[in-house]
């Protein structure tokens, strides 16, 4: 591939102005962050999310960049399977794919959890990221290259009581990871996860309702005493889909300021 990181910086350069990259959930967080991440590089971005994402493709095409917005709900086979066809009229081929959309759903111990709960989580968590990959793989072999990252979560290595379908969801992101990666090991397309700790995002928001002593739990919590910026897990998204990382593939990478080394 053209993408390669820059051994002084530690930022992904590319002299290519040709290449995809798609990142779902790419309206706010870590997906609107990896979406600038790539933008900055000169890949064209294709944001999707269920929610509105105008802003950060404004944003993109403000700087230079060049970006679409395409709505979905990667839960739903017709909504994925029409986005990726909107994805190859417009561009024509798909390079990297960054699969991040997901929910923290309900907290609530496991004889708690609702169906409902378990249902809504697993289908955006887990079916979402399978339903992706499906057409990312067959798109991805026609060209014979690729990079999907898949986003995991540290709750995909170690257990949280009290979201038993989030940490189901999260731990068979890897294992479904590793499969495609095996399976495609040796066709161009290499396919890794990343699992991210505590990063202060919407979602940590709604967990904490922005209260400065629930915060605190969680920064108490993290050997680097602080939360993680979205910026700082695109950053390693962005390396798993460059040249330096073209012999790591099947990897689950935590970006977690060392909460899984304790």
């Amino acid at each position: 591939m053209d993408i390669h990181l820059t051994k002084n910086t530690h930022s992904m350069a590319t002299s290519s102005q040709n290449e995809v990259a798609v990142i779902t959930g790419g309206s706010n967080g870590i997906g609107r962050a990896a979406a600038m991440a790539f933008a900055k590089l000169g890949v064209k971005v294709v944001v999707v999310d269920n929610t509105y994402g105008g802003d950060v493709v404004s944003k993109i095409i403000d700087d230079g960049g060049d970006a679409v917005f395409i709505p979905c709900d990667v839960s739903v086979s017709e909504d994925v399977h029409k986005m990726f066809d909107q994805i190859i009229q417009i561009h024509g081929h798909i390079d990297y794919a960054f699969n991040n959309a997901g929910v923290e759903g309900f907290i609530a111990s496991t004889h708690e959890c609702t169906e409902d709960n378990w249902d809504r989580t697993i289908s955006i968590n887990l079916k979402g990221v399978w339903l992706c990959m499906k057409y990312e793989i067959q798109h991805m072999l026609k060209t014979g290259k690729g990079v999907i990252v898949n986003n995991s979560s540290v709750a995909g290595l170690i257990g949280f009581p009290g979201s038993p379908a989030y940490v189901a969801s999260k731990h068979a992101i890897i294992g479904l990871t590793k499969t495609a990666a095996l399976e495609n090991a040796r066709s161009g397309i290499r396919i890794n996860a990343v699992c991210p700790g505590v990063i202060r995002t919407p979602m940590i928001d709604r967990i904490t309702r922005s209260d400065a002593v629930a915060e605190k739990q969680f920064i108490d919590l993290e050997p680097m005493g602080r939360l993680g910026n979205p910026e700082e897990v695109a950053e390693a998204v962005v390396w798993l889909c460059s040249d330096s990382a073209s012999f790591i593939t099947g990897h689950s990478l935590p970006v977690d300021g060392g909460w899984l080394a304790g």
